[in-house]
């Protein structure tokens, strides 16, 4: 009895120490990849650094927030109560696709396949989040002058409605930078479409209503005035 009992105690310890020797040799097998993922992201730290420093400095020295202020995007940014600085978010921009670039590298190299994909999916959606928003600063850009240049318009026509028609103007630009900014970053547009026609449906019946109850009046008397000059 005493016998098994040894050999039982001698075979629960080989597994361990089978076991503690099979997790040593992982252990050690997995240390020079960990050294040298932090050594990729460490020298991709300093190359974003480096990148979007010199991003920075180069659209500070075009000078591009001046003319972005002269075709009055400022007034958006402090809405938001953002400062309007081009060369500070294109630097943020270019460090950040640097930092994700190494390290989906890293991550590749630590066998974390599943992470290391998800990153390059990101990466693969950047450039149709960037052509969204340079088509809505673009539509804004192109409303405010449309809507100026239709008011200065109707203004020099000596007609009524200015207000309105430059604001519908504006509207109508918007909406249709907004479209085209959904449709690159793969949104349902035809769903978004379908509601912002039953809206514009939905003002166009209101304000015919309200132009036919405002003004049923108004016409009977025109046909009134019709039937005599015809009965005269």
């Amino acid at each position: 009895m005493a016998g098994k009992v040894k050999m039982l105690i001698q075979t629960w310890t080989d597994v361990l120490m089978s076991s503690l020797q099979n997790l040593w040799i992982q252990i050690i097998s997995f240390v020079p990849s960990l050294i040298g993922a932090l050594l990729i992201f460490i020298i991709g730290l300093a190359v974003a650094s480096g990148l979007a420093s010199l991003v920075e400095k180069l659209v500070s020295a075009t000078r591009l927030d001046n003319f972005l202020k002269k075709i009055g995007l400022e007034e958006y940014t402090r809405r938001a109560n953002l400062e309007l600085n081009s060369g500070h978010l294109l630097g943020e921009i270019v460090y950040w696709f640097f930092i994700l670039v190494f390290f989906s590298a890293a991550a590749d190299i630590l066998k974390f396949y599943v992470l290391s994909n998800f990153i390059k999916d990101i990466l693969i959606y950047l450039p149709n989040l960037m052509v969204a928003v340079l088509v809505m600063v673009v539509a804004l850009v192109a409303a405010n002058i449309i809507k100026k240049v239709v008011r200065a318009s109707v203004m020099s026509a000596k007609l009524s409605g200015e207000k309105f028609l430059s604001s519908a103007s504006w509207w109508v630009i918007v909406t249709f930078g907004l479209l085209i900014a959904l449709n690159q970053l793969g949104v349902a547009v035809a769903i978004i479409t379908t509601v912002i026609t039953g809206l514009i449906a939905m003002m166009a019946l209101a304000g015919g209503l309200a132009f036919g109850l405002g003004g049923k009046d108004f016409a009977a008397h025109l046909l009134q005035k019709m039937k005599d000059g015809m009965e005269k």
